[in-house]
């Protein structure tokens, strides 16, 4: 028996957790030592209330190793069935990711575990690729500008809605519409998602048959969603029913497959103000749904109603172009309950693959891979002709809709018992929707299965053109030089390279960000997801196709739930913002079935996160605000006095714990129970949930509902600024009000408020990673994480607090996971900005902690659990030698405008120049201590204009080139 236990130990010694947990034992003694800590559990004591204290729940695995958890993940993905080509079509296709960028971007940690690129001069790599997406999409679609992409189709169509409303009402009509007029062949899921986000804004949603100009005009509506091409494949001239639109006064925004647009005339020229649509053609495999990137075009007129991220040229200190995220006024955390979406992010990484896809095959790549689709549909297309079925529509681009008539069961039978599903649009209709996966081989087979459900044999035979000349694109696209400058590998690879030498991501340095919860993304959760098994399966597959993702969805959800302490989860939402609109939905509608559908008033606290009270708004609620007290908690008497001042009509109270201050307040339950005594909900963000695991829960707290940041606290990486997940978490009465799905029954409760993503389960693509995740922490680790990620935050707060004051600390005289440090008093000591530390970080190698938010002039750092105490001290001598900087501009040294910090970040180009000007030596400037010379980062951009490239917008990569030239 001794030897059995030998054997456990000397597997426990090389337990994942171990790897995972960044300080070992004897750092984390000596951090405890550092903070006058006997141990874990005294640090805990002090920092996490006694009162809210819970263990983890039933339900959630003993640890498991590397091996064992990939040898899980790997028979679960041999469940699925990958060998069975989905010619579904329904906005999802089958693609190939060229290998140059499967490896060298999404298997890539220099790509997919940078954070957003809102320190710019450390993201120019990202932010020109971002750009280049940018591009692509006003090229094809034709339209003036377009944005860093969205979340998927869906919910940019509902994004398009918005910013219809929104300029609608800015013309101030006398009596403005309320309608949404829809058109017949649009997507089922888009049209479920519209009517879902349209209900709480009392805007009605009516369908108009596809090609019916007179009924545009009689619904009167304020914007018109067009399919192009259909859903069963029909293409047609929308510019009739675009015209129809604009007489009634209304937008009108088409849905678009992108490589369509590579043949066929682009919406932009048929007059369009918005066009949307998915990327995920573009070399983004399925992913059971996601992630993918959305993109949303529109016209200049619309630009500062437009949503999520734009990225635009501006230029450098020095005058050299340069690139950041532009018109940031549209962020929803300035604009909160006046926003026109909550949407705070993009899906960066797909968005990059997606670009670089076209970058790879540029114009005529593209043309000849929509040719061949095209070419593909009509091949079947005559096949089923010669069998005797009708075609529906006689002009299409990549599907085809066969009416069957009483042969349609056996068509799908025939088409499946040679490998491929097919779409059953209605009792007698089958549509086939054709990709560049689709060999020779397998168009053969799939005309025998026509034959066969006709009981003819049948071969391919030349077929006539689909689309009509007028239909045709004419005008040329994608010109830049880079569309067109990389076609071999060995150049592709390079410019691939160029670009992530440019920024940071944690493959380099920690990136200490406040709330944002920069961990480690381990290998071998990462690997799973580009199994042909996880990776090439449609959404809308057949559930027996797909009973591997089932069962790892339905784990995850247990342990979820275990660690929430909630009854029901719902992986659905595709985002953390997706996640807080359907909390908010749930809640409504469970006041609703209780007759209490007036409860409309939704307080926040003044420190919420933006997306709170925009997320409120978009759920129909009315925001109040709550105050915070001088600790940075809930002004608890404000809290009484708003409930009793809305009593009759309050819906819910949206809080962060621990706090967005970082620190557990101790009247978190108190909070709770004035608003339950009210009648009213409790909504808890989840994006510091990091510090909870295993330590307490929401449920613990007093919480109803929350949503959780998978890409936070359960390791989905950030991929510069996407994909996510924000599923949420709820109490047993909001159960029956969870997302559903007209598509896919088994996704959400019939009684729920209807989808909040494009496919059932948001991006079910990238669940295999949290699945691995918690499976390989198990209950034990998933604790130490949070034990450690709080007595990292505090070992940084006791060693910069003599140099910087920590803003906010709890009742024990401890932050939780994340501490604010306060540099305000800077400015008027030496002319010292929050951003001029900021940016000098970048000489030292790091991205900046949170700046400026929640409260303005001060950095909110979160170490997380996965950086080692030698990180973490490198980390605080950075910003040690920082403060002796400003130390030396207080005592006149160094003059107010010229100096180390005003200067960042530092350049290349600038040390290498002939004249040095500065009062400070070049070493200073670059290799301020000595370790940052073993492994120099150099920022590829002074200090970036953000005033200028706002006066002067470029959002595409003609104006790069443009000003470029002007800088030579």
């Amino acid at each position: 028996m001794n030897a059995l236990e030998d054997f456990r130990d000397l597997c426990a010694a090389g337990s994942f957790a171990s790897r995972h947990i960044g300080p070992d034992e004897g750092e984390i003694a000596a951090m405890l030592a550092e903070l006058g800590l006997p141990s874990l559990e005294a640090l805990i004591e002090r920092a996490v209330p006694r009162a809210i204290r819970a263990e983890l729940g039933e339900g959630l695995p003993e640890p498991a190793d590397e091996a064992g958890v990939l040898a899980d993940l790997a028979a679960l993905a041999a469940q699925n069935r990958p060998d069975i080509k989905s010619l579904i079509g329904l906005g999802y296709h089958g693609t190939h990711t060229p290998p140059v960028i499967l490896r060298n971007v999404l298997e890539n940690p220099g790509w997919y575990t940078a954070y957003t690129p809102y320190q710019a001069e450390i993201a120019q790599g990202r932010l020109e690729a971002l750009l280049n997406f940018q591009t692509m999409v006003t090229e094809l679609t034709a339209m003036d500008i377009a944005n860093a992409s969205l979340l998927d189709e869906a919910t940019a169509a509902a994004e398009a809605m918005a910013l219809a409303l929104a300029a609608h009402r800015g013309q101030k009509r006398v009596a403005p519409s309320t309608v949404l007029a829809v058109a017949s062949d649009l997507h089922p899921q888009t049209r479920a998602v519209l009517a879902t986000r349209a209900r709480p804004l009392g805007i009605t949603v009516v369908e108009v048959t596809a090609g019916d100009v007179a009924a545009i005009e009689r619904a009167a509506p304020f914007a018109v969603v067009l399919q192009y091409p259909g859903t069963t494949g029909a293409i047609r001239d929308l510019a009739p029913e675009i015209a129809a639109a604009h007489r009634a006064g209304a937008l009108a925004v088409v849905a678009a497959d992108l490589l369509s647009l590579a043949l066929l005339k682009p919406p932009g020229e048929m007059g369009a103000d918005v066009v949307v649509g998915s990327a995920q053609r573009f070399g983004v495999p399925f992913g059971y749904g996601g992630p993918h990137a959305a993109f949303f075009a529109t016209r200049d007129a619309h630009k500062r109603l437009m949503p999520g991220r734009l990225v635009g040229v501006s230029q450098d200190a020095a005058g050299r172009p340069a690139l950041r995220l532009a018109l940031q006024t549209r962020e929803q955390h300035i604009r909160r309950e006046k926003a026109t979406s909550n949407i705070c992010t993009a899906q960066v990484l797909l968005a990059v693959i997606a670009a670089m896809y076209a970058v790879w095959h540029g114009p005529e790549g593209l043309a000849r891979i929509a040719r061949r689709c095209n070419l593909a549909a009509r091949l079947l297309g005559e096949a089923a002709r010669r069998a005797g079925f009708a075609l529906r529509h006689p002009h299409f681009f990549d599907t085809i809709a066969i009416e069957a008539g009483p042969k349609a069961d056996a068509l799908v039978a025939e088409a499946l018992a040679r490998g491929f599903n097919l779409r059953r649009i209605d009792a007698t209709g089958v549509a086939i929707a054709l990709d560049e996966t689709v060999t020779e081989a397998e168009l053969a087979r799939l005309a025998e299965a026509i034959g066969a459900a006709a009981g003819r044999s049948m071969k391919l035979a030349a077929a006539d053109d689909s689309i009509p000349p007028a239909l045709l694109r004419s005008s040329p696209f994608l010109r830049q030089h880079v569309f067109n400058a990389y076609r071999s590998e060995h150049e592709m690879l390079r410019y691939l390279k160029r670009l992530e030498d440019k920024d940071v991501a944690l493959n380099r340095s920690m990136i200490p960000l406040g709330s944002c919860t920069m961990k480690l993304n381990a290998t071998a959760e990462m690997i799973p997801i580009t199994w042909p098994g996880f990776a090439n399966i449609h959404p809308f597959a057949p559930a027996d196709q797909a009973v591997g993702y089932r069962t790892l969805i339905k784990r995850l959800e247990t342990w979820l739930a275990a660690i929430t302490g909630f009854a029901a989860v719902s992986l659905q939402p595709n985002a953390g913002s997706a996640g807080e609109y359907a909390g908010l939905l749930a809640i409504r509608a469970w006041h609703e079935s209780r007759g209490e559908g007036h409860r409309d008033i939704c307080l926040i606290p003044t420190s919420a996160h933006g997306t709170n009270p925009a997320s409120a708004v978009m759920a129909g609620m009315r925001v109040v605000p709550v105050g915070c007290d001088r600790d940075g908690n809930v002004d608890v008497a404000d809290l009484r006095a708003k409930v009793d001042a809305h009593r009759d009509r309050l819906a819910c109270l949206m809080i962060t714990y621990p706090s967005t201050h970082g620190v557990f307040e101790e009247a978190v339950r108190e909070i709770c129970a004035i608003v339950h005594a009210a009648g009213g909900q409790v909504y808890m963000d989840g994006a510091n949930m990091n510090a909870q695991v295993g330590l307490t829960s929401p449920a613990a707290v007093g919480a109803d509902v929350c949503h959780l940041n998978l890409h936070k606290t359960f390791c989905i990486p950030h991929g510069g600024g996407g994909p996510g997940v924000g599923p949420i978490a709820v109490a047993s009465h909001l159960a029956p009000f969870l997302p559903n799905h007209p598509l896919v029954a088994e996704a959400g409760p019939a009684t729920g408020p209807g989808p909040v993503a494009a496919a059932p389960w948001g991006s079910a693509g990238i669940l295999p990673i949290s699945y691995a995740y918690i499976a390989l922490m198990g209950r034990r680790g998933l604790k130490r994480a949070s034990e450690i990620a709080i007595l990292n935050a505090n070992y940084v707060a006791h060693r910069l607090r003599d140099a910087y004051p920590v803003l906010y600390v709890g009742a024990g005289g401890l932050v939780a996971h994340e501490c604010i440090i306060d540099c305000r008093h800077f400015q008027a000591s030496a002319g010292v900005t929050v951003e001029d530390i900021a940016k000098r970080l970048q000489d030292y190698g790091f991205h900046a902690p949170t700046m400026s938010w929640p409260v303005a002039g001060t950095l909110m750092i979160e170490p997380t659990e996965s950086e080692s105490k030698a990180e973490l001290d490198r980390f605080c001598e950075a910003m040690l030698a920082i403060r002796a900087e400003i130390a030396a501009i207080e005592k006149g040294q160094w003059p107010r405008d010229d100096n180390p910090l005003k200067n960042a970040p530092h350049t290349a180009d600038e040390i290498a120049a002939e004249t040095w000007t500065h009062p400070y030596s070049r070493r200073q400037a670059v290799m301020p201590l000595p370790w940052v010379a073993a492994a120099k980062y150099w920022p590829p951009v002074k200090r970036v204009d953000n005033v200028f490239g706002d006066r002067n917008l470029h959002c595409t990569c003609d104006s790069v080139e443009v000003y470029a030239r002007a800088a030579e």
